[in-house]
């Protein structure tokens, strides 16, 4: 065989192939950066080189490291003039390969200061529309509110003073003997500072006052100075608080004893180690029957008895001390309020606790559904990640906010003084305590850098909040986090919108980038690109590979194809690093029956039906189109032969029909079709996104079909979050009938 000539033959195939293709285009007006923007090339120029302390794979390298801090903390809760003051002993251990010079600690709190940045950057136009009282500080720099840590003493162990330097929401203290790599150093940071209320200023933490029993409830956090991360990628964290992007925080092991009035109840990260000497006799009874219930919540303390406590005024304290192991922060409660139920949840390795404390304000929605939805978080989460780690869960109820920290929570959701509540306040309620339980997987668990990619924790666990949400509460309305529901955002005007991949506190419509959008992503790559089997492990692989660590959005990217075996530079580099949207128009469609072959002597002959892609509807029947039967009966002697008379017997009298599609959106996307037959029966089928990689604006593609169509529509489910149905059904003329474009139904 002269394979020089069959080489040659291929080339000219090829090259006649290139330029008719090149002919089609020039004579159309289009231009080589109007098909190809490399929407399919590789992203390796986005992501970091791969090394030994983060792999090419996605997984942590060989010589991944990171450091920790351990924290012995004491607080006083004063009720009477709403203060914390406390005191901490830090350990800090270095295991990077640098020596340190220095150290660098997070003031939060300093946010609330009278001078702080919040206020300085924000802008507002009002034009002379009124502004909302509760705003005006916020929006004005006129804040009266004396906030932020006033550190008084920063000292080694042996009470002697180190030079330190504050920069607005961070301190760098200065060691005098240099850290090196593999050596730990404590020292002792002193603080006081002024609870805010968190209804006036929208803070993460603060306290909630209730005047007509004049009592107080306190969600702490923030409440003392806290390490900075220093790693492999950035060094150490320098990115100040400015209130929208979150925490980048170490792991480390916690022992903190609070302070409060002995009428308090508190709750707090980790395992109460003193219950028997700050419960009385009935409630330690109470706990001890909850760690049997795995079938419904136990009383701890009941609605009458938080009733009473409220009426007390206690001149004594007490003292609770908890204890938590490998976690990258601390929070607690306290009030005299709180009614306490607790459940029970069992998996394979270890018994978790699952708590709620919520004041009468909360009832009667709060005792029939916070626990029942912190159990099933943990067990949702748990089958897509990592069996949860920890010995509680809690959920407590506080107004107008969902904020999360390890082990506890902070969620809204109140029925009015009567008790009335509707259903959405119901299944607000229920979707924020799964959203803010969830968080103990992202980033409390799989750590990731909050104060620079807020994706990373809210998208992923906006994800799995709405999958746990469609699971456990099928009757619950699903407003955002699908393809279906981020449309009308992805379809804004461009000026306004920001990539998935920016900062967190650069971010325009912060909930829609940050969670939805990251979501609909992940529920895309789920149901219509990967499958959920694939995905699933994948997903599984990365939560597990990451768990107590610090991802970067390179690793999550990585790990995705690593697992999976697929390429998916072309969905992350459009999904998260463009403002491009799905809008597939159905251009055209022209059909062809299948008639009686030619030979090769009629090659010129031409159907009369190629404008056929401007027609409106089905009525004028279908045009022939021949299969064309080479004289010798074979095709292609040295290179394909080919049984003709099969191929033709196979096709003859079937409809052949070309669908033209033009991608409006720019954002290249899988193509789902829905043919609905003569017959009344129908068919779906999906063409991948790679069928945009050669034409990026323009593709036409033949299906073969046995049956006569009567109507094309094409993403009929909602799931490639195309933002104009308008341009997706064939014939033009001939609306959808009875066509519900439902929820997406997430496979179990």
């Amino acid at each position: 065989m002269n394979l020089g000539f069959l080489k040659r033959k291929r080339i000219w195939y090829k090259t006649l192939f290139w330029f008719f293709l090149s002919i089609f285009f020039s004579t159309n007006g289009l231009k080589a950066q109007d098909i190809f923007n490399e929407k399919f090339e590789q992203i390796d120029d986005k992501l970091p080189t791969p090394n030994s302390y983060r792999t090419g794979s996605g997984a942590p390298g060989p010589s991944y490291w990171q450091q920790r801090a351990d924290y012995e903390i004491a607080v006083i809760l004063n009720d009477e003039d709403q203060t914390i003051i406390g005191n901490e002993i830090i350990t800090y251990y270095n295991n990077s390969p640098s020596t340190l010079n220095f150290l660098w600690v997070q003031l939060d709190q300093n946010i609330r200061a009278k001078d702080a940045d919040k206020y300085k950057i924000n802008e507002r136009l009002y034009g002379g529309y009124p502004i909302d009282a509760k705003r005006m500080p916020y929006n004005t720099f006129d804040a009266d509110f004396e906030g932020g840590f006033e550190i008084t003493a920063v000292e080694d162990m042996d009470e002697s003073g180190l030079s330190f330097h504050r920069v607005k929401t961070m301190m760098r203290i200065n060691l005098p003997v240099p850290l090196m790599s593999g050596s730990v150093v404590k020292f002792k940071i002193k603080w006081n500072y002024l609870i805010g209320n968190r209804r006036d200023d929208d803070e993460r933490s603060g306290y909630e006052y209730f005047p007509e029993d004049k009592n107080y409830l306190y969600t702490i956090a923030q409440f003392y100075p806290r390490m900075a991360v220093f790693d492999d990628f950035n060094g150490w964290q320098n990115k100040q608080f400015l209130g929208q992007g979150e925490f980048t925080l170490n792991f480390g092991n916690f022992d903190v004893k609070i302070t409060a009035p002995a009428d308090h109840i508190i709750a707090a990260t980790g395992s109460l180690e003193n219950e028997s000497l700050v419960l009385d006799s009935i409630q330690f009874e109470r706990l001890q029957v909850a760690r049997e219930s795995f079938d419904e919540p136990v009383m701890i303390i009941t609605e009458q008895e938080a009733i009473l406590n409220e009426g007390s005024r206690s001149n004594q304290t007490k003292t609770w001390h908890y204890k938590a192991e490998n976690v990258r922060d601390f929070a607690f409660v306290s009030s005299r309020k709180f009614i306490w139920d607790a459940q029970a949840v069992q998996f394979d390795q270890r018994t978790t606790m699952a708590m709620s404390l919520y004041p009468k304000e909360g009832n009667p929605l709060w005792g029939k559904e916070s626990t029942k939805a912190v159990v099933n978080t943990l067990k949702s989460y748990s089958e897509m990640t990592i069996e949860y780690p920890y010995p509680v869960a809690i959920s407590v109820h506080a107004a107008d906010i969902g904020m999360e920290y390890p082990m506890i929570c902070f969620n809204y959701g109140r029925p009015n003084k009567s008790g009335y509540y509707s259903a959405m306040t119901k299944w607000s309620m229920i979707g924020v305590i799964i959203h803010e339980v969830g968080h103990n997987f992202f980033p409390m668990i799989i750590n990731s850098d909050e104060r620079q990619w807020s994706w990373m924790d809210e998208g992923l666990n906006t994800f799995l909040e709405t999958k746990t949400s469609m699971e456990c509460y099928p009757e619950m309305p699903i407003r955002s986090g699908t393809p279906a529901t981020v449309k009308e955002y992805m379809s804004a005007e461009k000026d306004f919108m920001r990539p998935i991949m920016t900062n967190s506190e650069n971010i325009l419509y912060f909930g829609s980038n940050a969670y939805s959008k990251p979501s609909a992503a992940l529920f895309l790559l789920r149901e219509t690109i990967m499958g959920s089997e694939l995905f699933d492990y994948s997903f599984k692989e990365y939560a597990q590979r990451w768990a107590f660590k610090h991802p970067k959005p390179a690793d999550f990217f990585r790990t995705m194809e690593d697992a999976s075996g697929i390429d998916l530079d072309w969905f992350w580099n459009g999904w998260f690093y463009t403002t491009d949207h799905v809008d597939i128009n159905l251009e055209g469609v022209s059909w062809y029956v299948l008639t009686e072959p030619k030979t090769s002597a009629d090659r010129r002959y031409k159907s009369n039906y190629v404008e056929g892609r401007n027609l409106i509807n089905f009525e004028a029947g279908p045009q022939p189109w021949f299969i064309l039967k080479d004289k010798k009966g074979i095709v292609d002697d040295y290179l394909d032969p080919v049984d003709q008379d099969k191929v033709m017997f196979k096709f003859i009298g079937k409809n052949a029909y070309e669908l033209y599609f033009k991608n409006v959106g720019g954002l290249v996307s899988p193509i789902i079709i829905k043919w609905i037959y003569e017959d009344g029966t129908s068919e779906i089928e999906h063409i991948p996104a790679e069928i945009w990689r050669i034409n990026e604006l323009n593709v036409s593609k033949i299906f073969i079909k046995e049956k006569v169509v009567s109507q094309i529509i094409l993403d009929p489910l909602d799931q490639t979050a195309d933002v104009n149905f308008q341009n997706n059904f064939f014939p033009k003329t001939k609306v959808p009938t009875n066509f519900d474009r439902f929820k997406m139904k997430v496979n179990k």
